[in-house]
């Protein structure tokens, strides 16, 4: 009788030993990619946004300078983490007068877990070899959490999109970037 009791208590205690392993693998490769980030790259990315005109200066015949603020999200075009589903806030100031016609600002990508990226930008300085993002360069100049450490460039187009409906001039456009960056330090 004892032989039985020990041989069901050995199967029992290797079963539940198997179950407990494939649960563990299971969650291993969600564990491990979550702590794992390349610590560089090229990322191509969209992100879709709504500009919102904020303050407006202007002198008929002279010129305008248009505060403007956008938000939006951000899309992976590789289908890849980095750059994809983030929330994104710029602050913009559009210049045209005379022969000044240029758009200087901010912006903060922000992931689900709250890290940052900060960059500056500015439609005068192209890239001249990536004509297809020619509208200008955005330099990525530090992140939080797993973004720490963060610098970068990213060239970026402007596609309009169709004029938003209703009051306030909101305008719709894509940005299409081909963002190098690399983290150090980490």
């Amino acid at each position: 009788m004892q032989k039985t009791v020990t041989a069901k208590a050995g199967k029992t205690t290797l079963l539940t030993a198997a179950i407990l392993s494939s649960a563990l693998l299971s969650l291993a490769p969600g564990i491990a990619s979550a702590d794992t980030m390349a610590k560089k790259g090229t990322t191509p990315y969209v992100t879709h946004f709504i500009f919102r005109p904020v303050q407006n200066l202007e002198v008929n015949g002279l010129g305008t300078a248009t505060l403007l603020e956008a938000v939006g999200t951000t899309q992976n075009m590789k289908g890849e983490k980095m750059l994809d589903k983030m929330s994104a806030r710029c602050t913009a100031l559009s210049v045209n007068s005379g022969p000044k016609k240029y758009i200087d600002g901010a912006c903060i990508l922000a992931d689900a877990d709250g890290d940052m990226i900060f960059s500056t930008f500015d439609t005068r300085d192209v890239d001249k070899s990536q004509p297809d993002l020619s509208c200008g360069t955005h330099i990525i100049t530090g992140g939080t959490g797993k973004y720490t450490g963060i610098t970068g460039s990213e060239p970026f187009a402007c596609n309009g999109m169709p004029a938003l409906a209703g009051a306030g001039a909101y305008t719709a456009m894509d940005i299409p970037h081909n963002t190098s960056w690399e983290i150090k330090g980490k």
